[in-house]
């Protein structure tokens, strides 16, 4: 009990320690979602600003260019109203204007638009395709002119009235913007910032593996991008796609816009603060719980001695010294216990007197060792006879013994007496001796009732046994119950 007492204690105290690392857990994971979510809010803020000079610049120019008059005015004074002054921001590339094959017919890097086409590109060819007139977003792909990074292109579908293609305008961004304006922000040693377009492709990560690249890759296909893509905003822990470590993607759709910002900390830099706590309160925890433990076992093995010397001092104060068996006192305790249940259970109770037949000749011819040897062989032949573990075999005094068998009727009584007679006749001879060791057995039955009383019982057997004596031994006589009178019994 002490033992269990202290194993629910430290149970307890595990179970407290371990609610609270778990609440500290979800509540460090909350944190980190809510700094990611604010990075995520802040560069969804610059990038949809960003995306809105370039939108309003390629409005402007399309509006500018569908006016008749726009190409009677000088050249110079054309480039002014094509072109706004956003097209020289920084990280800000090329603005063009193409025709319907593809060709530039305006130009903000010069005066005379470049003898270039771009019909070869997939956003020219999607905006020929398609007759969606939203702004579309594509790269990465290489600047074909000046800086030599990738960029990615901001473009809308120029129709005419009946609705037909007549061309593209087009803006491009430096990634570079992008790897400038992650680096401002601090998210941890290996954690990431992405940015993704709607069909999957990254455009840009900081940091980047500089020993491979990952930009330009396309993910629509992986788990986590469609998921991202379904959730449109939002968070969950994943592996990652890219190096299979586990991570916190915190996302967010860049308005209208087909980019989705991506924050993808590492659960290591998530949880670094609450594994150092946790393994302080760990270790603080299982050492106070090892010492009550360690406390508890002392203490317990001083009780376990004590309680196995006062087993010992029963077992001896309940044991007969010479045979092993019950005696008279363990007897009493055993009888009375067992009437009270047959009283519960209406069950019948069974007491079988055995007494060893002519032991005092016995005892003559072999002296008081060879007399002892002999009870102690009837001893345990009458203890491995009887099985059950509610069945008690006792000494009763001399050369008498006493069976108490709980649960049993007068039939059963009488096997069970009879196999002990014969298990006690075949024992083998002792020393020279021509006569075997044989038993007389009384045995008395009763239905144990409050009215009744459980020594006449004993009564019943003595009678038994000494008609089984009077008839020639070595054998079984039964004898029933009889109540004592009123008067008696008061």
């Amino acid at each position: 009990m002490l033992m269990l007492g202290s194993a629910l204690a430290v149970a307890a105290i595990l179970a407290i320690v371990t609610s609270l690392l778990f609440r500290e857990l979800g509540t460090a994971n909350e944190a980190a979602v809510r700094s990611a979510n604010n990075v995520v809010q802040l560069i969804d803020a610059d990038v949809q600003r960003n995306a809105e000079l370039y939108d309003t610049s390629l409005q402007g120019l399309m509006a500018a260019w569908r006016r008749p008059d726009v190409m009677t005015i000088s050249p110079e004074l054309r480039q002014l109203v094509l072109f706004d002054r956003a097209t020289a921001a920084p990280y800000k590339g090329d603005l063009v204007l193409l025709d319907d094959t593809g060709r530039i017919v305006a130009d903000s890097t010069s005066l005379t638009p470049r003898q270039d086409n771009f019909s070869d590109r997939p956003s020219f060819q999607k905006h020929r395709d398609d007759s969606s007139l939203a702004l579309r977003v594509d790269g990465p792909f290489l600047s074909r002119w000046g800086f030599k990074d990738l960029c990615i292109s901001f473009s809308r579908r120029l129709s005419s009235d009946n609705g037909a293609f007549v061309g593209v305008a087009s803006a491009s961004m430096r990634l570079s913007y992008f790897n400038q304006l992650f680096r401002t922000l601090d998210i941890g040693p290996t954690s990431t910032i992405n940015l993704v377009n709607a069909d999957g492709v990254l455009l840009a990560r900081q940091p980047d593996d500089n020993n491979r690249t990952f930009i330009g890759q396309n993910f629509s296909m992986r788990p986590n991008f469609k998921r991202i893509l379904r959730e449109v905003n939002g968070s969950f822990a994943a592996a990652s796609d890219l190096d299979g470590a586990q991570r916190v993607y915190t996302f967010s759709r860049v308005g209208d816009l087909p980019l989705i910002v991506v924050v993808a900390q590492s659960r290591d830099d998530v949880y670094a603060v609450w594994k150092r706590n946790a393994l302080l309160v760990a270790g603080a925890t299982g050492l106070l719980c090892a010492g009550i433990l360690w406390l508890s076992w002392l203490l317990g093995r001083q009780l376990r001695l004590r309680q196995h010397a006062e087993r010992e001092l029963s077992g001896l104060a309940a044991t007969d010294e010479l045979t092993g068996l019950a005696n008279r006192r363990r007897l009493d305790e055993v009888l009375k216990q067992e009437w009270a249940r047959g009283i519960r259970s209406g069950r019948p109770l069974a007491l079988l007197m055995v007494d060893v037949d002519h032991f005092k000749a016995f005892n003559d011819r072999h002296g008081h060792h060879g007399g002892d040897v002999a009870l102690r062989s009837v001893a345990e032949t009458l203890a491995a006879s009887i099985r059950r573990p509610g069945d008690l075999a006792a000494r009763y005094g001399g050369e008498e013994f006493t069976v108490v068998l709980p649960e049993t009727d007068k039939a059963g009584a009488c096997v069970i007496a009879e196999k002990l007679r014969l298990a006690i006749e075949a024992l083998p001879q002792f020393a020279d001796d021509t006569m075997p060791i044989t038993v007389s057995i009384g045995v008395a039955t009763h239905l144990p009732t409050t009215d009744d009383l459980p020594e006449p019982l004993f009564y019943a057997a003595d009678r038994a046994l000494y008609r089984a004596k009077k008839n020639g031994r070595n054998r079984v006589e039964v004898e029933p119950y009889v109540a004592p009178s009123p008067e008696l019994q008061t």
